[in-house]
């Protein structure tokens, strides 16, 4: 009897040892999954905070909870099952799906630079202030925009554990979608409420204290404005990347070759700083094609009848906007009261 039970012991005792190697393997291929899709994540960071500037101060954060939940339902229920699924039976679909991703990222860069450039801006006013219509719209917008960047990480990190079998692979990409999720929107959040930190800091007795939340005040919007900028360049730079790549994945290899010796050359020509230099090369050569390719579905877009439509729609919109909007005479009146 107490043989078997020793037995018994020893029988748990190595389950427990496989299981926990099994564990270490499976964290250290997310780790590594998670390092060689860092590029898209910071993408992915710069580009959500520009979705939430201008929003009323108290709609931030459940603006951006509310864009984590949407992250964390497009790589857990819609991009896992598909990219295992697709990986398993029909990994020749994957890359053509990726280039169609890239193609809306850059249509949306090129998009908001035309917006930019007419003065007609999307996220000038507080979604908040619209109202709860604007702010779903915002934060689909969003949720839209994130799902093709996590669809670039999931598959990067896809391709790192390839060689693991399909029951691995799945908990491996479940550790990067909720670490990679908590990473960036832990992150954004904390950008989005740095104005309200600086405030806190401000208000304390410590001369210190007061200077460092007096800059974080002054300086946030023009942290956010800027975080804006790069945000476009990333939609642009990732979605012409994934272009760029994908051409090559699928036979036509000139422009990823031209690109690619060009920056190899870089590298290779400038010591110490070569590498990154090199990496400035690839990055602009990936947003000149998105700047391009979204140039195009920007024109084909506006110029076929389905584009018009969704121009004339953001017009009447404005339109809406505006009538709403109190005019100076009218809150002068407010301001003085009844008259006599």
């Amino acid at each position: 009897m107490s043989a078997g039970l020793l037995g018994l012991l020893d029988d748990v005792a190595a389950i427990a040892k496989l299981a926990a190697a099994s564990l270490d393997d499976v964290g250290s291929a997310a780790a590594k999954a998670t390092a060689k899709a860092a590029g898209v994540v910071v993408d992915d960071t710069a580009v959500t905070p520009q979705y939430v500037h201008g929003v009323a101060a108290n709609r931030e954060i459940p603006i951006v909870k509310k864009i984590a939940w949407g992250s964390i339902r497009n790589k857990v229920f819609y991009i896992l099952p598909v990219a295992l699924i697709l990986s398993q039976w029909a990994p020749w679909l994957l890359t053509p799906i990726l280039m169609l991703g890239g193609t809306y990222l850059a249509f949306e860069g090129a998009e908001k630079i035309w917006g930019r450039l007419r003065g007609h801006e999307g996220h000038d006013k507080p979604a908040a202030a619209v109202g709860p219509d604007a702010e779903k719209t915002l934060v689909a917008g969003a949720v839209r925009t994130d799902l093709i960047l996590s669809a670039e990480i999931m598959v990067i990190a896809l391709n790192e554990v390839a060689h693991e079998p399909f029951f691995s692979r799945l908990v491996i990409l479940l550790v990067v979608a909720l670490a990679i999720t908590v990473v960036v929107y832990g992150v954004v959040g904390l950008i989005v409420r740095m104005d309200d930190m600086g405030l806190a800091l401000a208000g304390r007795d410590s001369r210190g204290s007061q200077r460092v939340g007096r800059a974080l005040v002054t300086g946030m919007p023009k942290v956010l404005a800027v975080i804006s900028v790069v945000g476009t360049v990333a939609m642009l730079w990732v979605g012409g990347h994934i272009l760029l790549t994908g051409t090559d994945e699928l036979g036509w290899h000139a422009p990823y070759e031209f690109v690619h010796h060009l920056e190899e050359a870089v590298a290779h020509a400038v010591p110490g700083v070569g590498g990154f230099l090199g990496w400035l090369v690839n990055t602009f050569f990936s947003a000149l094609v998105g700047v391009l390719v979204g140039a195009v579905v920007l024109a084909v877009m506006h110029v076929l009848p389905f584009g018009k439509k969704h121009d004339e729609g953001h017009a009447a919109d404005a339109e809406a906007t505006a009538a709403t909007e109190p005019t100076d005479e009218f809150t002068d009146e407010q301001n003085e009261g009844p008259r006599a």
